[in-house]
Parts: structure tokens; C-alpha cells; sequence
């Protein structure tokens, strides 16, 4: 009837916007990968760098020169069963496939396997902030939360987001620090990395030993323990900084596959919807046909 055909067209006219938005969504975000991108790839050299040259100060210290330092703080073991730190990266927004569902789960579920230890959290991003303050039931605290700096995140955040950490981790006697985000593997795929950030002494060890020792070829002025002291806020920034670079990148990757998914599934359901109301019209003229038919049958006969 013409009012299914009404409604069929409706239809056909939503959907066609709904399309033009996830596609120009699409266009958005594929615009804006290749910056990210490449703002990755000029972090991890320095990022890397920063971790041979703690791994190199560290050895030349070792545990007594560093005893009573901030830097020693940093690196020391904590006794075990105190309160926990979680630093946790989400997006925004949504609309990127199961970017913020894959950070949550993971997050959900470090949070079971430590249920009944106080923790402190640091949330970067709508989604993630949303989340923690659903959860009930828990010993959990909003430490630090940081929103709306995506797709725009600056060395500036990194180093914000490093000062709420190392506060977190001088006023509580923490006994780690967490770090959970989605890193970007390629424009098909994200990677959830589930790191611990600090204390400082396992990861260090472990990169330094991996990058092979090149002590003893500098003079240090001012004295080691100093120095190390000034760059370990610094190299706890870098770290960051790589974090939050990465978690733009796997997100507007994200984002563009879901709307080009998107979009190709409002094509389809247009190219259906059309072949129906096609049928539906031609449909109403055969009746119509045999009405005009049959009634000058009836006047004939």
C-alpha cells in the first residue's frame, strides 16, 4: 500500500544520512591517522633511548649511592600488600569497535585478580573515568582524571599525567604502579598492554640487560646521583608520552575500520530496503492492473 511504500522510503532516507556521518567519520579519522602515526614514530627512538640511559646510570650507581634519593625511591622494591596504583588509558569517545570494550575487560579483570587491596586510580579519557565511577563495592579511589585531550595529546599531558602518577606514588605507599592501554600494532590492529610503570628497578634491569652494558665512558658533572634524579621525571614522561601517542593512534585506527564497517553495512541494508520498495511498487500497479481489469470485465459483461 502506498503507506508501507511511504515508510519504506522513510527508511531508505535515514539510513542515507546515518551514511553520510559514519563515512564522513570514516574520512575524519583516516585524515588524521598518518600524524599519528607519525608522531609515534618519532617518540619510540627517544623513548628508547632514555631507557638505555637510566639502564646505564643505574649500573654505574648501584643500590647505595642511591639510598635516600628520589631517584632511589623510584627505583626501590615496596613492601608487598600495600595499596595499588592503576594508570588506565581509554578514549573519549566511542564509535571505534571494541576499543574502550577490550581496555575495560582488561581492566575488569586486573581489578578481580587484585579484589581486596586499596587502590588508586588514574583514568585517562571519558570512558575509562565513566566506568570507575560505576564500579561499586570496591576499595577504589579516583586518584587523577584526565579528559578531552584526544586527538590532540601533547608532551604537555604526558608530563601532567607523570606528576599525578609520581604524587600518587610519593603520598601512598603504593606498592606498584600499573599501566593499561591499547597500543598501536597496525591500521588493523590494536594491542592491549597490560606494563608495570613503576618501581622503576625491574624494568630498567631488564632493558639494560637487553641493550648490553656501555658503562664507563663518561665523565658525569653534575654528580650521578643528581643527575639521574633530574631525568627520571623526564624518562617517566617519555614513557607516557609514547602511552598516549600510541592509544590516539589504535583508536582513530579503530575508528575509521568501525565506520568504514559501518558504512558498508548502510549500503547494503540501502541496497535491500530499495529492491523492497521496487517489489512493494510493483506489487501495487499489478493490483491496480487486475482491479482496472477485472472491473471492465464486470462493465463488458
Amino acid at each position: 500500500s502506498m503507506a508501507s511504500l511511504r515508510d519504506i522510503r522513510k527508511h531508505i532516507s535515514s539510513v542515507k544520512s546515518i551514511k553520510q556521518i559514519t563515512y564522513a567519520m570514516k574520512m575524519v579519522a583516516a585524515a588524521r591517522i598518518k600524524k599519528a602515526q607519525n608522531s609515534i614514530l618519532a617518540s619510540r627512538p627517544f623513548a628508547r633511548e632514555m631507557d638505555r640511559m637510566m639502564a646505564d646510570l643505574y649500573g654505574e650507581l648501584g643500590e647505595a649511592d642511591l639510598a635516600g634519593t628520589a631517584a632511589g625511591r623510584l627505583f626501590a622494591e615496596r613492601p608487598a600488600g600495600g595499596p595499588l596504583c592503576l594508570v588506565l588509558v581509554t578514549a573519549d569517545k566511542g564509535l571505534c569497535g571494541s576499543f574502550n570494550t577490550n581496555l575495560l575487560k582488561a581492566a575488569a579483570a586486573w581489578l578481580r585478580e587484585n579484589r581486596g587491596r586499596r587502590i588508586y586510580v588514574i583514568v585517562v579519557g571519558r570512558k575509562g573515568r565513566d566506568f570507575m565511577k560505576r564500579l561499586k563495592g570496591l576499595d577504589l579511589e579516583v586518584a587523577h582524571e584526565m579528559v578531552g585531550i584526544f586527538p590532540k595529546a601533547g608532551y604537555v599531558h604526558a608530563q601532567m599525567l607523570s606528576d599525578a602518577i609520581l604524587k600518587v606514588y610519593d603520598e601512598k605507599p603504593v606498592e606498584s604502579v600499573t599501566l593499561i592501554y591499547n597500543e598501536f600494532k597496525s591500521m588493523m590492529a590494536q594491542r592491549i598492554v597490560n606494563t608495570p610503570l613503576l618501581p622503576l628497578k625491574r624494568h630498567i634491569l631488564t632493558e639494560g640487560a637487553d641493550q648490553g652494558r656501555r658503562a664507563g665512558q663518561f665523565a658525569f658533572e653534575p654528580a650521578k646521583a643528581e643527575l639521574l634524579d633530574a631525568l627520571l621525571p623526564r624518562h617517566v614522561g617519555a614513557q607516557l608520552y609514547r602511552t598516549l601517542l600510541e592509544s590516539q593512534a589504535a583508536e582513530l585506527a579503530a575508528r575509521m575500520n568501525a565506520m568504514e564497517a559501518a558504512s558498508k553495512n548502510a549500503s547494503e541494508l540501502i541496497e535491500g530496503l530499495t529492491l523492497k520498495m521496487n517489489k512493494t511498487r510493483q506489487s501495487m500497479i499489478t493490483t491496480e492492473l487486475n482491479e482496472i481489469v477485472s472491473g471492465s470485465e464486470a462493465l463488458g459483461g
